[in-house]
């Protein structure tokens, strides 16, 4: 028995799913605020998030033998805290239903690698760093405010990515709470156990919402969560076919975003703490950590409305810090792929820059206009002009 379950794999899947709803799904509770969503959609929103990630994650793990770690996408959920604001809800679930159908499509297809390896890859990250950049200055506009409790949970951040790095984020998010509840700013007194209620939400399709929120949210998840997430299982010497990997939470995650899931994905940031030799030092056994870490989140799924009144309580600047924080390995990774290619760093560069202005142009948002922008840019710069006229890539 401990053979065919060891502890160390089971930890490794708990800890994933504690560091998961430690730091990335801070950005949930951003996103559902700044869009005014109340707490039964919110409530909602995790459970379906938490379902989606749970059982992919069990039934890709069980049937490959490999670690497959899925969650939600944590870029898509940065890009959600300014474009869900400018959408209907209804409107924003339509297009969560869209963005998941094209990722199933293009996993069904075989298209994954060709689209992945057409799209310029400083392009992709110069998207995912302008998106994210705002989360990791929040960190220091909020310094001034609460030097105390924000310079601990600074502190904290340096001292454990210097000892521990894989506990980093769940230690700034403790010593931040520790801090607020000695300084009476934590409000846990309406905090009451209750099971989710999931709550449908019928879809409407429109092409605002679809152009400005679900082909870039589409975009975001191809490039921030699942390419890099069959980058590490590849890293770890797992051959898995990468088209299930894609399709597989893509497709339960078009039912899901009509209760609130804005997408099912590889994990990207917590992989490696369940394929990595500290799950297990046998790669044929880590599987189990996959599983195991599929079972812990529909276990908390299942409380997703105490969740959400948790994450409610918390002072605004600890949220803030706790996600600006955990974010900040995303951005250098952005920023390093974005400027890492001579030849396309101006692309990037601009990519970048309108992707993290926020602005907002004929309805449509700071992604789309830094994807297009980018995108045009790349294409003019590299097109080569022939003797006859023509021009060719």
């Amino acid at each position: 028995m401990q053979d065919s379950l060891p502890l160390s794999a089971i930890v490794a899947g708990f800890i994933a799913v504690i560091v998961s709803f430690a730091g990335p799904s801070v950005l949930i509770f951003q996103a559902a605020s700044a869009a005014g969503l109340g707490p039964d959609a919110l409530s909602s929103w995790i459970w379906a998030i938490a379902v989606g990630s749970g059982v992919s994650a069990i039934w890709l793990s069980w049937r490959t033998r490999a670690p497959v770690i899925t969650a939600w996408s944590t870029p898509g959920a940065a890009f959600l805290v300014t474009a869900l604001p400018l959408v209907p809800w209804p409107e924003a679930i339509g297009a969560f239903v869209v963005a998941a159908g094209l990722l199933t499509l293009l996993g069904l297809s075989g298209l994954f690698e060709a689209v992945t390896a057409r799209l310029p890859q400083s392009i992709a990250a110069a998207l995912l760093a302008g998106i994210l950049f705002r989360f990791g200055v929040q960190v220091f506009t909020e310094l001034p405010h609460e030097p105390g409790l924000v310079g601990a949970m600074i502190a904290t951040y340096l001292v454990l990515r210097r000892l521990a790095p894989r506990y980093a984020i769940a230690g700034v998010l403790a010593v931040g709470t520790l801090i607020a509840g000695l300084s009476g700013e934590l409000a846990f007194q309406g905090v009451s156990i209750e099971l989710a209620r999931p709550v449908w939400v019928t879809p409407v399709f429109s092409w605002e919402a679809i152009v400005s929120l679900g082909l870039p949210l589409a975009l975001i998840t191809l490039t921030g969560q699942f390419v890099p997430g069959v980058a590490v299982l590849r890293a770890f010497g797992y051959q898995t076919p990468s088209g299930p990997l894609v399709w597989g939470p893509s497709a339960l995650a078009v039912p899901l975003a009509c209760f609130g899931s804005h997408g099912i994905n590889l994990a990207a940031i917590t992989a490696a703490i369940c394929t990595g030799p500290d799950a297990h030092p046998n790669p044929a056994k880590r599987w189990i950590a996959g599983v195991a870490l599929g079972v812990f989140y529909l276990v908390i799924g299942a409380f997703g409305a105490t969740l959400a009144a948790v994450f409610a309580a918390l002072p605004a600047p600890l949220v803030a810090t706790t996600a600006g924080l955990a974010l900040l390995g995303a951005i250098q990774g952005g920023l390093a792929g974005a400027m890492k290619n001579d030849s396309e760093r101006e692309p990037a560069l601009l990519t970048f820059l309108v992707t993290a202005s926020g602005m907002s142009f004929l309805g449509l948002g700071a992604a789309f206009w830094g994807l297009v922008l980018g995108l045009g840019a790349y294409a003019f710069l590299h097109l080569r002009f022939k003797k006859k006229g023509h021009l060719t890539p």
